[in-house]
């Protein structure tokens, strides 16, 4: 295994050296081989259920660690089919989907029922199978931000998932609504036995000002992933926080000095241990995106993002356009830095 900080700026070496202040790694339930055991056995996850987190965690390279490499690939739905797959029209076929996170050795590959519904019978037992059940399309004009459901979870257990995603755009004028189909959706997956894992991101024109855009703000992102974690998502997935301050810039919400002059710093790495600390200390994985292809520098960056992650107290990175908007066998090498990340033991929590 090459070293992932064999060649790192020199942003990203202290980002190895940093140690964090604010809230302290011993009060995290951090991840590792037993995370399972520690902290869904004592709860009220089935058996069924279990079985299903432990596919998950104990398949691909990163099996059995406690953290996980997933390829998500919704964006055909999310951003237009031509404006995710005109980089590398390969994958406007399927089947290529699933390749990639099958030789990139992910933990699972979460993509629609479009895809599913083609290739199941061929890599159901290949890889485990994250369906996303509900999504924002953009072929409504004027373009509006809601997410909905495109499929049932009985429907994504008989292509043999093994779990299902969904997104809540949480401060949205359709949250509430969206809140209420996701948690009953979450609560039948866990009845047939699947994994849950949201997305819970923010979005509201007001959370946008000219000086920041605060959908990336710790505390905003935070609050979502408490929120998730209350409906019992197994599995928490966040956009890596890139400032703080967003409830009380916009003035909105309930706020305690400590949230931003104890608990967080200006460093990513203690920004995203505050939204693993609202994941309940870490008891519900966090995993960040991996964010857009931007070219020459996407490994570099998806390393920066995955050192982030780790040492901040979270499970891994679900990074998908870095990884298919290149050349199949660049698009395995990039996954298989980012896991390389997770497998080295001198990254350490910070």
């Amino acid at each position: 295994m090459a070293s992932p900080t064999a060649s790192l700026s020199a942003e990203t070496e202290a980002l190895l050296q940093h140690e964090c202040k604010t809230i302290r790694k011993d009060l995290l339930h951090q991840p590792g081989p037993d995370f399972l055991d520690r902290c869904f056995v004592p709860g009220n996850r089935t058996p069924q259920v279990l079985r299903s987190l432990g596919q998950l965690y104990n398949h691909g390279r990163l099996g059995g660690t406690g953290y996980l490499s997933i390829l998500p690939v919704d964006q055909g739905i999310e951003h237009t089919a031509g404006s995710a797959f005109g980089p590398n029209p390969m994958y406007f076929d399927p089947e290529n989907i699933i390749r990639l996170a099958v030789e990139g050795g992910c933990n699972a590959v979460a993509t629609t029922f479009g895809t599913f519904g083609t290739v199941a019978r061929k890599y159901a037992h290949k890889i485990p199978f994250l369906v996303k059940i509900n999504h924002n399309e953009l072929l409504t004009y004027p373009n509006k931000f809601d997410q909905i459901m495109f499929g049932s979870v009985k429907e994504a257990w008989n292509l043999g998932a093994t779990a299902v995603g969904a997104t809540i755009y949480f401060g949205s004028e359709e949250s509430g609504r969206q809140l209420q189909e996701v948690s009953e959706a979450f609560a039948l997956a866990h009845e047939l036995g699947l994994a849950t894992v949201l997305w819970c991101y923010t979005r509201n024109n007001a959370f946008k000002t000219a000086d920041k855009d605060f959908h990336v703000s710790a505390d905003l992102t935070g609050q979502a992933n408490h929120l998730g974690v209350t409906i019992q998502a197994d599995i928490i997935k966040q956009k890596l926080p890139e400032n703080n301050g967003g409830f009380s810039t916009l003035k909105f919400g309930k706020t305690f000095p400590a949230m931003y002059d104890q608990l967080a710093s200006d460093n990513p790495i203690d920004l995203t241990r505050y939204q693993v600390a609202n994941c309940y200390m870490g008891r519900i994985g966090l995993i960040n995106s991996g964010g857009e292809s931007k070219g020459a520098t996407d490994q570099a960056d998806a390393v920066r993002t995955a050192i982030i992650n780790k040492r901040a107290g979270g499970q891994g990175l679900i990074s998908g356009r870095k990884a298919f908007q290149r050349p199949f066998a660049e698009g395995v090498h990039l996954l298989n830095a980012i896991q390389d990340v997770y497998l080295d033991p001198a990254i350490t929590l910070a």
